[in-house]
């Protein structure tokens, strides 16, 4: 079963473009990464840029309007994210219990959707999804 566990630092909605990184946090977390890896659950990671450097595109008017960040409405907003393949939701929780996070910081854990959680209808309109998703490799800007 693939997770993403997903990174809410709280009060990251409001963090400056050129927000510095505490390197003794960076190290705790990168031991963590490693365990991941090392168990061989990891999938994927990646950090994410504050919201000031980020865009929103909405269609609440039937016509794209992007707005800039940073996004004065947002509560909490992701800092980053790991995907891990694991046998259940219960391991899933025991890996995010084990990061190194801070007090102002939460874990969302979140099962990803597998083509055989939906109807058959619903399979034969995603009929090659499964294609899409082996084809996505990884590019470079």
């Amino acid at each position: 079963m693939r997770f993403m566990m997903l990174m809410i630092p709280l009060g990251y909605e409001t963090a400056p473009p050129d927000v510095q990184l505490d390197p003794e946090r960076v190290k705790a977390m990168m031991k963590y990464n490693e365990a991941l890896k090392e168990a061989g659950v990891l999938i994927a990671l990646d950090g994410l840029h504050p919201p000031s450097m980020g865009a929103r595109v909405s269609f609440a008017t039937g016509k794209p309007v992007v707005t800039d960040g940073p996004f004065t409405e947002a509560k909490e907003v992701l800092g980053g994210y790991w995907m891990i393949n694991v046998k259940s939701r219960e391991e899933a929780i025991a890996w995010a219990k084990k990061c190194p996070a801070s007090e102002n910081e939460i874990i969302e854990i979140r099962q990803v959707q597998e083509i055989g959680d939906f109807s058959e209808e619903v399979r034969q309109a995603a009929r090659g999804f499964e294609e899409l998703q082996r084809g996505n490799a990884h590019r470079a800007p």
